[in-house]
């Protein structure tokens, strides 16, 4: 018996449409990124694009649990001496809401070029308007794939 591979020209891949509201950050963003990178399909290959798009609506409505809205604090660096800045998940969530998730899934996803254009096929929206209503999405169940997320 052989091990089936993908290859490039077999994969068609979908578009998915995921509703944040009211779902925790971390488990929402594990699942994103498994459904970018194709480890929701039986033809999974870790160096084939298997992946799908996924859209995300209401992004400003995902949860932190805990207290970590106040507490979680987000670096960077300006490439300065002296110059590392930092802001907390609640300043971040009233300004630019998307980055948040952005990051977490970023984060989850492997380094290098396939990777970030595996990464390339997120788009993240705040409020329910989004202008891919011709790529079809699908609704994506989160809650069935994931009992512990109930709304």
């Amino acid at each position: 018996m052989k091990t089936y591979t993908a290859k490039p020209s077999e994969v068609t891949s979908n578009w998915w449409i995921i509703d944040a509201d009211g779902l925790v950050l971390g488990r929402l963003a594990s699942e994103i990124a498994k459904v970018l990178r194709g480890k929701n399909k039986p033809i999974y290959t870790p160096n084939i694009d298997t992946g799908d798009h996924v859209v995300v609506i209401n992004c400003e409505k995902v949860k932190l649990t805990g207290r970590k809205r106040q507490q979680k604090i987000y670096y960077r660096h300006t490439g300065h001496p002296g110059g590392l800045k930092e802001k907390t998940a609640e300043f971040i969530f009233g300004t630019h809401p998307d980055r948040i998730l952005s990051k977490a899934v970023e984060r989850m996803m492997p380094e290098g070029p396939l990777g970030n254009h595996q990464f390339g096929k997120l788009r993240i929206y705040k409020g329910t308007e989004h202008p891919h209503t011709a790529q079809q999405p699908k609704i994506y169940d989160f809650a069935a794939k994931n009992p512990k997320n109930k709304r």
